[in-house]
């Protein structure tokens, strides 16, 4: 139906659709008199009706059209505001605690990289045992042979280590907690094969050492980093990534938390899986 079928059947406009109303007469010689004021609040309430109608027509018209969009054949290309659930889950296992599992689609391919930012960014990678089973779930498995040693060289550096506060093992020191977390805020799609992707997801990071004798506080940061994706064991891998500054939003001004506060709230909200 549509939203012209709507208001001729409502009666909301004139037309051959439209339902006349009489007011009864007050009765007596003066019903005659009284008709035309009758007529006018007739009119009145008709056109109260005819607006409430349309609105109701328009917010319909409006969620169906809604409906089709998201749904419509040809271009399933994702909007920058489709991030609502498709129904579709895409996770439905995990590995070394990652999620994993994902579709073989746009979609899926969005969640990996997303969930992927995450457990790289993670303060796990700074654990040796911890980091290689995340280079392994998330790298293809020649990639991840071959960077695993890099990695082990880097995050073992004990001047690397040393500047952020950390010891040689990559512990906090006593009574106070490193923090390192990734939180998506957007991802984008410029790159999609059967087996092949390139997903841009662009986050928020928090880094440093909570506590208070810390001399690396935690601070906020932002970046947007580009995966290339690749399909391989039935699921999304990573086979490389090149990572920016930004877009950084205007930092508002507020009183930055306490140690205590900021380890607390660390330590009881967890992560998300993200799935589209």
């Amino acid at each position: 139906m549509s939203l012209g079928d709507e208001y001729e059947n409502t009666g909301g406009y004139g037309g051959s659709g439209q339902t006349r109303t009489r007011m009864p007469d007050s009765g007596g010689q003066h019903g005659g008199g009284r008709r035309g004021g009758g007529r006018t609040s007739s009119r009145s309430l008709v056109t109260v009706v005819g607006v409430v109608v349309l609105l109701i027509a328009a917010i319909a018209f409006a969620n169906r059209g809604g409906d089709d969009s998201a749904s419509g054949g040809g271009d399933d290309s994702p909007k920058a505001e489709a991030t609502a659930p498709s129904g579709e889950k895409p996770v439905r296992s995990a590995n070394a605690g990652i999620p994993s599992g994902f579709a073989r689609d746009r979609q899926g391919a969005e969640s990996a990289a997303a969930n992927y930012s995450v457990a790289l960014g993670s303060a796990d990678l700074f654990n040796t045992d911890r980091r290689r089973e995340i280079i392994t779930a998330v790298y293809t498995p020649e990639v991840a042979a071959a960077r695993q040693a890099d990695l082990d060289r880097a995050y073992s550096s004990e001047e690397f280590l040393a500047n952020i506060g950390l010891d040689k093992d990559g512990k906090a020191p006593a009574g106070q907690t490193f923090i390192s977390r990734v939180i998506p805020v957007g991802t984008k799609v410029t790159k999609s094969t059967e087996n092949d992707a390139t997903v841009e997801v662009w986050y928020t990071s928090l880094f440093g050492l909570s506590g208070e004798r810390s001399t690396n506080p935690v601070t906020e940061s932002w970046y947007t980093t580009t995966y290339q994706l690749k399909w391989v064991e039935n699921d999304w891998k990573i086979t490389d990534f090149q990572q920016k500054d930004g877009p950084v939003p205007v930092g508002r001004d507020q009183q930055a938390s306490t140690a205590e506060d900021m380890t607390k709230a660390v330590e009881e909200f967890g992560g998300f899986t993200y799935a589209r």
